[in-house]
């Protein structure tokens, strides 16, 4: 019987990445940690607003939103990835509410039907276009870091990392501009609007930062992986804080350790580095499960209130 696991080799494993291989792990961690990061912004105030299938939906319904860019323009480029995808996500939007609002058909099935059926239809144009696409259909579904040694450089780094690092940064800036309508948006709905706030437009606003943040993130994770990004970094610091800046710097220090134990469990294993990220990230929230429990027990937190205002 072969063996299930490679032999253990602990330079190669835990020295060599950041030593004489940091050029190439360096940035494939670098990627990882602003992937997770700008996802787990994002899906702190999905998971507020218990929209966390609707990212699920999002990250689907944005593959035919990417081929349908192609076939208009022409080309693959950044601008038109980000249009489709724009397009899609609020396509996708406005499909959950009119079914759910137009009919007798609930939020949950609305959602399923919405990315099942936006989910194929992406999968049918890249194999029916595949000659004109240009879309790897397994790397779109399960992501590539490893693709980051064959990027174009620009600035010093490679093109995919100043991409999801100036997208990470723009959902910083709007969180901490936009931090009080998106806090009594995602709250209370009802009181936003009396209050002035527009909650149609936050979360409009929402879905099309949610929908840039999956399409920088695509090539690197893919669809299938970006959910799990999209949730766990908002779930895990939610175990642990009540308070939703305390969450918010939670989600940024998990990208950052899911990133990292993401890398070495990759070498161990032989696995891509994004699916052992999400592994790793699943690891952490068990640990901050646990860590909750034991804080319920001691009274140190309130159990079921949601992230409140500092």
């Amino acid at each position: 019987m072969p063996d299930l696991l490679p032999p253990f080799d602990a330079h190669r494993f835990f020295v060599a990445p950041w030593t004489s291989d940091i050029a190439t792990y360096g940035w494939m961690t670098l990627m990882a940690f602003l992937v997770t990061a700008a996802c787990g912004l994002v899906g702190n105030y999905l998971i507020l607003r218990r929209m966390a299938l609707v990212g699920d939906a999002i990250s689907h319904s944005v593959l035919p939103g990417l081929a349908v860019a192609f076939l208009i323009s022409g080309k693959l480029t950044l601008p038109a990835m980000l249009a489709g995808a724009l397009g899609a996500g609020l396509l996708t939007t406005f499909l959950i509410e009119f079914l759910h609002t137009r009919s007798r058909i609930k939020a949950d099935a609305a959602i399923g039907i919405t990315f099942c059926s936006l989910f194929a239809l992406g999968v049918v144009l890249i194999n029916v276009f595949a000659s004109k696409v240009h879309l790897d259909a397994e790397c779109v579904l399960y992501g590539e870091l490893s693709n980051l040694a064959l990027a174009e450089y620009s600035l010093g780094m490679p093109a995919p990392v100043l991409v999801m690092g100036g997208v990470a940064i723009l959902v910083t800036v709007l969180i901490v501009l936009f931090y009080k309508e998106l806090l009594i948006t995602s709250f209370d709905a009802l009181l936003a609007g009396s209050q002035g706030f527009a909650p149609g437009k936050m979360h409009l606003a929402l879905m099309a930062a949610l929908s840039i943040v999956i399409v920088a993130a695509f090539e690197s994770v893919g669809a299938i992986l970006v959910i799990a990004m999209l949730i766990l970094p908002g779930a895990t610091a939610q175990l642990l804080s009540t308070r939703l800046p305390v969450c918010l710097a939670l989600s940024v220090l998990h990208a950052a350790l899911s990133a990292i134990g993401g890398l070495h469990l990759s070498l161990i294993l032989g696995c891509p580095m994004a699916a052992a990220a999400v592994v790793a990230g699943t690891l952490l929230f068990g640990v901050a499960w646990m860590v909750s429990l034991i804080q319920r027990r001691a009274g140190t937190i309130v159990s079921d209130a949601p992230a409140a205002v500092s």
